[in-house]
Formats: C-alpha cells, structure tokens, sequence
C-alpha cells in the first residue's frame, strides 16, 4: 500500500479476532491499548504495537455499537443492540454494571475525566431517542438500577436521531450528529440545546477531536468529511470524496486527516476490491488537498483511529478485520508544498 511518496510500503498488523463488520475502534490515552466494537457480541482489547490480543468482554448478546475507554484505562463503556449500556473492568474483563434501555444503545463516551459517561438510544419501537448522562461514583454505589443524572429527550427538538456522539472541550458540553446531517451541543448539567448547525445533507456518523479540542471533525454519509470550531460550530474545511465517508480523525502530529468509508456494504459484492474505493485517504487539513491513499480492506472502512502520538493509524472494516498502521520515515519527512 502506497503512501506518501513513491517507495512508501506500510505493513500493517492485521488483527482478524471479530467474525463480523467492525463498528467502533479506540486507542486509550497512552496509545498502548486498542479497543475494538464489531457487530458480533464481543468487544476485545489489543496490545497497539504487535497486535496481540488481551482478551475480549463478554456478555452482550447483540451488536456492539459503540465502544470507549476511560482516561486511566481501567474501565470500558459499550453500547449495544441487545438494549443495554456495559461497563467493564479492562484488566479482568469482567461486566461489572448493566444498564438496562428500552431500544439498542447507538453512542457512548466517558467524560474527559471519565468520572461521569453518557449514552443515547436509538428511536425505535415507539421509543423516543434520548441521551442519558450518569455519574459513575453513583452507578458505582446502585448499581444496575442507577437513574441518570439527566435525560435529554432529543425527539422534542424535531431532529433526526443521534448517529454519533462526544464530550465537548472540559466537558462543558455534549456534541451530537444526526441522522438529518444535523450537528448539535447540549448542555449536560441542564439538558438544554445550546447551539446546532446543519451543513450536512446526509447522517454524521462519525465525530472525533483534535487532540487540543480546539476542532473536531464529521464524517457524513452526503460524501464529505467537514472540519470545525467547537465552541461556535462555525464549519472551517471540507474534505470531498465519491463516497459515503464511515469515519474521519485528526493527526495529533501534523496538519493531517484521514478519511475512510465506502459504498454501502449491501452493495459491495457488485464491483472489485480495485473500484470499490475501499482506501483510507489522507487530506492535508488547511489545503484540503489529497496527500495519499492506503489500501487494505476488501470492503468499506467503518472506523479510524489516529494512535495518540501521530506516529500510526488503525482502521476497521467491514471485512471484519482491524489494520494497524506504523508510519514509516518517508512520512514524517513528507513536506506538503502548497
């Protein structure tokens, strides 16, 4: 796979522990672990610089959707179809508290100082799309029957449901996309809608921060990938590709991003792994410029994940399998001319 000048060979780790498409990948804070969602029922964790698996989390009895990890790595959030929020001892593996939901849980994410979480629900089966904010030192002390700090009841605003979700800068705030295209902050100590913008046309379904959460960047199913301010939500570039972009994530290290996604899996098996477009592509962020393509996935790239010193990048397919990357030389000496 070439990338980032005429010689560049990449070998990636290929981690094949997951019998179905992969949903979510996140590295922990030290970039030392690898924690992946795929749509079978077993979340796992690997070890990020050989691809060694430590183990899985079992449990769920669906898809998992969404996966995250607490700031000290010593506690997992997953949110799955089988209507339940986990919470996980990373170094045992062991489920230590169950939320129960009415309809499949869609997004989570801890807190920066991971001392509270969040998750939304899906509309589905006449249940409405909500937002449940939890401290943990409560969920700690009731367990499974913990009520949440705060219940957001997206439905009341006349807005698609949540397709992906994250804390805002100090946690001051929580930032959703939607179905709609649609991006909104809301207020987590009151509920409250505190700002919204729609420059997507189709579902974002993916956010992720820069490393100083002074930006984020939507990946969206209308093609494009957009990069913005967080406190304003003011758009400030756009990233266009052919197809429907699954994920975007900003280099902690250079002016980079990456972007992958595909065709709609239901209709892969009608082209090549050539046409399908199937690559990670890598855009210069102020130039909006493409700088590089790595290829890989025999089917559409779900997630992507920067390794937090810059120096890698994972992606999970709809292959089932999880590539992680170690740059080599020619990229950090890779110089963009405008």
């Amino acid at each position: 796979s070439v990338a980032f000048g005429p010689r560049a060979r990449m070998k990636p780790l290929l981690l094949n522990g997951h019998s179905r498409a992969l949903t979510q990948i996140r590295y922990n804070a030290e970039g030392d672990l690898l924690f992946s969602a795929a749509k079978d029922d077993k979340p796992c964790v690997w070890y990020s610089h050989n691809g060694e698996r430590l183990g899985t989390f079992d449990g769920h009895k669906g898809a998992i959707w969404s996966i995250d990890v607490s700031y000290r790595s010593d506690l997992c959030l997953t949110g799955s179809a089988d209507n339940s929020c986990g919470v996980w001892d990373v170094s045992t593996g062991a489920l230590q508290y169950q939320l129960p939901t009415a309809s499949a849980v869609r997004t989570c994410n801890f807190s920066y100082d991971s001392n509270s979480f969040f998750y939304s629900t899906d509309r589905a089966m006449r249940q409405p799309c909500l937002i449940r904010i939890f401290d943990l030192a409560r969920v700690k002390q009731e367990g499974n029957s913990v009520q949440p700090r705060l219940v957001i009841d997206v439905d009341k605003h006349s807005m698609g449901k949540v397709t992906s979700a994250i804390w805002g800068p100090c946690d001051e705030y929580i930032l959703t996309g939607h179905e709609d295209g649609e991006i909104v902050q809301w207020d987590p100590k009151t509920g409250n809608l505190r700002n919204r913008t729609k420059n997507h046309t189709a579902a974002v379904v993916d956010l992720q921060p820069s490393a100083d959460y002074t930006t984020f960047i939507s990946a969206s199913k209308d093609t494009t990938a957009r990069l913005y301010e967080f406190d304003t939500l003011s758009p400030i570039k756009q990233y266009n590709t052919e197809r429907p972009v699954n994920s975007a994530a900003i280099s902690p290290r250079k002016e980079h991003v990456v972007l992958g996604g595909g065709q709609e899996a239901m209709s892969v098996t009608t082209t090549s792994g050539k046409a399908g477009k199937f690559d990670a592509r890598f855009f210069h962020m102020i130039f909006e410029e493409e700088l590089g393509r790595v290829k890989g996935h025999f089917g559409p790239i779900n997630t992507l994940a920067f390794h937090p010193s810059g120096r890698g990048y994972a992606s999970g397919g709809e292959d089932g399998y999880i590539r992680v990357h170690q740059f080599d030389q020619s990229y950090f000496d890779f110089e963009f001319e405008s």
